[in-house]
């Protein structure tokens, strides 16, 4: 088994940042869920914002990684112009055009938000750090951001399956 230099981007794109930005997400969560004073201690609280924190950051660092890798690495290969493009034979089908239409357009504009709303969160919890316990409104606008951050990175990593398997970049 071989695989291409392009088909290796692909695979850091999407299988390891990707990958490791949706699994990472689960953390995030509980964390930021469980940041009440009535289920936490005041020092329960202060320990758990320093993880809080640094995974907050870490997930941010990884997905602008994956959005990165994708727009400047791995975007121009399937979008090349050239009959044998990714891009080229989806849209020589009307039955898989649809996966260029929606799929692809999502992936190059929606899939944006997950970086940025990840670095909001990330912000937000080191800007307030551990008095976020105590504030319901802003804890419940940063858990908002973060379902919006996993559900555009989700939703673009699909796409970006299911296309990588109709029409692979090579």
């Amino acid at each position: 088994m071989s695989i291409s230099i392009r088909e290796g981007w692909t695979v850091v794109h999407g299988m390891l940042f990707g990958a490791a930005f949706l699994l990472a997400f689960a953390g995030g969560l509980a964390g930021l869920y469980s940041l009440r004073p009535e289920w936490v201690t005041v020092e329960g609280i202060k320990e758990r914002m320093f993880r809080l924190k640094a995974g907050l950051w870490g997930m941010a660092l990884i997905a602008w990684a994956t959005v990165i890798s994708g727009t400047y690495i791995v975007y121009p290969w399937y979008r090349a112009k050239d009959p044998t493009s990714p891009r080229s034979i989806l849209l020589a089908d009307p039955s898989t055009a649809a996966w260029h239409t929606l799929g692809m357009e999502w992936k190059e504009h929606v899939g944006w938000l997950a970086p940025i709303a990840a670095t909001v969160v990330a912000f937000a919890v080191t800007y307030y750090g551990p008095t976020l316990s105590k504030k319901l409104g802003e804890r419940r606008a940063l858990l908002a951001f973060y379902m919006i951050s996993f559900i555009a990175a989700a939703t673009a990593g699909v796409f970006g399956a299911f296309i990588n398997k109709v029409a692979p970049i090579r």
